[in-house]
């Protein structure tokens, strides 16, 4: 069945039409968030699957909920039945021509194992920094066959991820190992200000974005590979620094919270290591101050003391009582899911609560915790932040600063650091989301989306 002029495709926008006319064998899109990947990657296997009768094209992404979301929702309801029909039960649109699309996911590397044996002549990994190069070779080996169909491998991208270092080498800085053919691989980049679909239907995006902390915008809105390095809070003020006619500072002079604002205690423990207890008052204006800290070695003794789990949860108890800002007090508190663990005995959650010390369950998930915490540290116009530390929070205001990005995956921090403080500071914002701030006037769009050429040409089957 011929299904030429029958597929339902939208004009790309100059970046996408790139994209869908690169003929290499790695082909590597995106660069910066929002840059119209996915309907690239679902046009583009649309076309393989039309101008190739019998291919067989795979989508991979992290979990079968993502492709339901990006793809597969999208395609079932763009895609008439006369043309192609999806197999829920075998995760595939079977084409009238024979051509078939597989949506497959691995979230570990124990999900390696379902695709020992599995070919197909084309591979689309969606959002491949999420993987490691160990995941990419083990995809790239499924694409072979012996039958005259294009091989190629399609990778959408952002900086960022566990897989920044392996797609960076590739794409951007196309340092190559013996086997690997420079002529083999292309890298389109692809903005949010190429997709003016996404502009007109969400032109708070690109604020958004704009509002991230330094580092993120430049990775996440302008595309740069190179800024995962260095301190990772850089917009932590531990001293007072003086911009124009304000001053920024987040450690301030302790007062004492009114007694109506809301108290929040979050912990987190280690068998062997360093546990931290932070507390929080919580202003009408949403201001998270960090108030109070307890810091800790469960291995070593820390100035004479030796904090078995026991003794940690009597001193929070006996805290709580005493300490004028907290006495009398509701606390909430929040802690990392793993102290409900009884597998060692008596959990870590049963022992705090025969001290009369509770906990809900934190939400520990890393990256989107690690951005609330960049979201309440940053500045606004007037130099306000919404998370202030009073000057007696030692532990924060030393081991904040000290912590680095991770080099196996630069969306997180370097976990070899003292990042026990951190860890809890992220549950707590994590209890209370906010979005991201305009922290200053946004730039003026400058980017001309029609300055590369070939302003009416129309992408045809058989360019692809």
């Amino acid at each position: 069945m011929n299904l030429q002029g029958k597929l339902p495709l939208k004009k790309p926008n100059k970046r996408q039409l790139i994209f869908l006319k690169e003929h290499r064998k790695f082909i590597a899109f995106g660069g910066a968030r929002g840059g119209g990947k996915s309907w690239a990657v679902r046009t583009k296997a649309l076309l393989m699957c039309a101008k190739y009768p019998g291919i067989k094209v795979m989508i991979i992404r992290r979990s079968y909920p993502e492709l339901m979301e990006n793809h597969i929702r999208v395609m079932r309801k763009e895609i008439p039945l006369s043309l192609a029909k999806y197999n829920d039960s075998r995760k595939e649109f079977i084409f009238a021509n024979g051509s078939v699309i597989l949506f497959r996911y691995c979230s570990c590397a124990a999900d390696l194992d379902n695709y020992q044996g599995t070919e197909t002549d084309v591979l689309f990994i969606d959002e491949a920094t999420q993987f490691s190069e160990e995941v990419f070779k083990v995809f790239t080996a499924c694409v072979r066959g012996v039958n005259g169909f294009p091989k190629r491998v399609y990778l959408t991208c952002n900086p960022g991820g566990v897989g920044h270092g392996w797609v960076k080498r590739l794409f951007i800085d196309r340092r190559f190992k013996k086997g690997e053919d420079p002529e083999d691989y292309a890298f389109i980049k692809s903005l949010v200000t190429d997709n003016l679909a996404l502009l007109k239907s969400q032109p708070e995006y690109i604020r958004q974005l704009e509002a991230l902390p330094e580092k993120l915008k430049k990775a996440w809105l302008h595309g740069d590979w190179d800024i995962f390095e260095g301190q990772f809070f850089e917009e932590f003020a531990d001293v007072p620094e003086r911009y124009e006619d304000r001053t920024f500072t987040h450690v301030i002079e302790p007062f004492d919270p009114p007694h109506d604002w809301v108290r929040y205690r979050s912990f987190d423990f280690g068998y062997a290591k360093p546990f931290s207890c932070g507390w929080w008052a919580i202003s009408p204006d949403g201001i998270l101050y960090r108030i109070l800290e307890l810091y800790g070695c469960t291995a070593t003794p820390n100035e004479g003391v030796k904090w078995t789990p026991e003794h940690i949860f009597e001193e929070i108890a006996r805290i709580e009582r005493e300490h004028p800002y907290l006495k009398d007090c509701e606390i909430h508190g929040v802690a990392d899911p793993s102290i409900w663990d009884a597998s060692r005995g008596i959990s870590v959650a049963d022992t705090a609560a025969k001290c009369g010390v509770y906990f809900s369950p934190g939400d520990n998930k890393r990256i989107p915790g690690w951005m609330q915490v960049h979201y309440r540290l940053g500045f606004d116009s007037n130099g306000v932040p919404l998370m202030q530390v009073f000057k007696n929070c030692k532990g924060f205001i030393r081991t904040i600063p000290l912590l680095t990005f991770s080099d196996t995956d630069p969306e997180d921090c370097d976990t070899s650091g003292e990042d026990h403080i951190a860890d809890e500071v992220r549950y707590m914002c994590m209890t209370r989301p906010i979005t991201p701030r305009n922290l200053r006037p946004p730039d003026r769009l400058m980017y001309d989306p029609l300055d590369i050429g070939e302003k009416n040409k129309k992408l045809t089957i058989y360019d692809i």
